[in-house]
C-alpha cells in the first residue's frame, strides 16, 4: 500500500511549530492576565493537602523502618555466607516462622 505524501515537500511543520509557540504564548498571557483578575477579585486561596489514616499510618510504619537499629554484623556474615553459598535454609524452621506471623498478622491460631 502506498502512502502519497501529503506535504508535498514544504517545511510545514516548521510553521506548525511556530503557530503552536504563538498559541501558547498568546494563552500563557491571558491565564496569568484572567488568574490575577480572579485573585484579586476573590482574594487568595490555599491549597492543602490531607492524608487518609492508612497513609499516615504507612508514614509511621517507614519512619519506624528507618529509625530500626541495624546489626551490621550479622547482616555482612549473613551476605559473606549466602555469596560464598554456605548458607544453609531449614524449612521445616522457615515454614514455622512464616506460620507464626501469619497468625500474629491475621489473628489466626498455628
Amino acid at each position: 500500500m502506498a502512502i502519497n505524501n501529503i506535504s508535498n515537500g514544504s517545511p510545514k511543520t516548521t510553521v506548525d511549530n511556530q503557530k503552536l509557540s504563538q498559541q501558547l504564548a498568546l494563552n500563557n498571557g491571558n491565564t496569568q492576565q484572567s488568574s490575577t483578575q480572579k485573585a484579586a477579585s476573590v482574594g487568595v486561596r490555599q491549597d492543602s493537602v490531607s492524608l487518609t489514616s492508612s497513609a499516615q499510618q504507612l508514614s509511621q510504619v517507614q519512619k519506624k523502618g528507618v529509625e530500626a537499629p541495624v546489626n551490621q554484623e550479622k547482616v555482612d556474615r549473613l551476605k559473606k555466607e549466602i555469596q560464598s553459598g554456605e548458607y544453609q535454609i531449614n524449612p521445616e524452621a522457615l515454614a514455622q516462622r512464616i506460620s507464626t506471623l501469619e497468625s500474629e498478622i491475621f489473628g489466626t491460631k498455628v
